[in-house]
């Protein structure tokens, strides 16, 4: 099995590096990721220049853009590596809720589901990634060590978070649907040394919806939640309020 691995935290994160060396346990593993921190990126291509792919010291693979380009790098500009698999992460900080929507970690997976390769994002809920190690390392062999028994053979979507709690107290797994936040999203106004008005796009809002069953309480608790993701926006309930909406709409007048 060849598993390709990506992540938006940049070639350099603890988290790939830990990422990478349990699923070589498992499988041939080739990393392409993003040269830099390209977190919150979501799925977006680099269009207004060229993009560079080198090798670092440690064999991993790095590009001058997003998770999505190292995807389609991986795919096509190193042809000899047909991964079976594509995993993303492990990312430094919660993927959780309608946070997916912005996360660079899950558009990875997102972009080799679209391309027919099954695909799993990780993220662990808490940015010290080196106080809490331990668990991200037990929750990801424990995921991959029973993944792999049975590989999926269609390809699948699955967001996982990984609880910020010792690795004795990890209570287990639940199988998730997303929570919700309150996105007000807060504008820090900044003085460049320049004397200019600059601004940073500050912390999310509070949760909102972290209801039994959504990943928010699933990680609370302490266990490793578990989302199956899909691509479809189309809102099915609106196709037939909106066709009556627009019946009378002359298009000859």
């Amino acid at each position: 099995m060849n598993i390709l691995i990506s992540n938006d935290d940049g070639y350099f994160a603890h988290g790939i590096a830990m990422l990478a060396r349990i699923a070589g346990e498992f499988a041939n593993v080739r990393v392409v990721a993003p040269e830099r921190d390209r977190s919150g990126v979501s799925n977006s291509l680099t269009l207004d220049r060229p993009l560079r792919i080198r090798s670092a010291e440690n064999g991993f693979y790095y590009v001058s853009g997003t998770p999505t380009d190292c995807i389609h790098l991986g795919l096509h500009a190193l042809p000899d590596f047909k991964p079976d698999l594509v995993l993303s992460g492990i990312n430094h900080g919660a993927n959780m809720g309608d946070d997916t929507l912005y996360s660079g970690t899950v558009a990875a997976a997102t972009e080799a589901y679209l391309m027919g390769i099954p695909a799993i994002a990780f993220s662990l809920t808490h940015r010290d990634f080196h106080r809490y190690e331990a668990v991200a390392e037990k929750a990801v062999w424990n995921v991959l060590s029973h993944l792999l028994k049975q590989p999926p053979k269609t390809p699948v979507l699955w967001n996982i978070n990984i609880p910020a709690v010792a690795a004795q107290d990890l209570q287990g797994h639940k199988i998730t649907r997303l929570g919700r936040r309150h996105h007000v999203q807060s504008i820090v106004p900044y003085t460049s040394p320049r004397g200019e008005s600059v601004y940073w796009i500050g912390l999310a809002g509070e949760v909102a919806d972290s209801e039994e069953g959504t990943d928010f309480a699933a990680c609370e608790s302490g266990y490793v939640s578990m989302t199956p993701l899909q691509i479809d926006l189309t809102a099915y309930n609106q196709l037939n309020g909106l066709q009556s909406f627009w019946q009378d709409l002359d298009w000859a007048a």
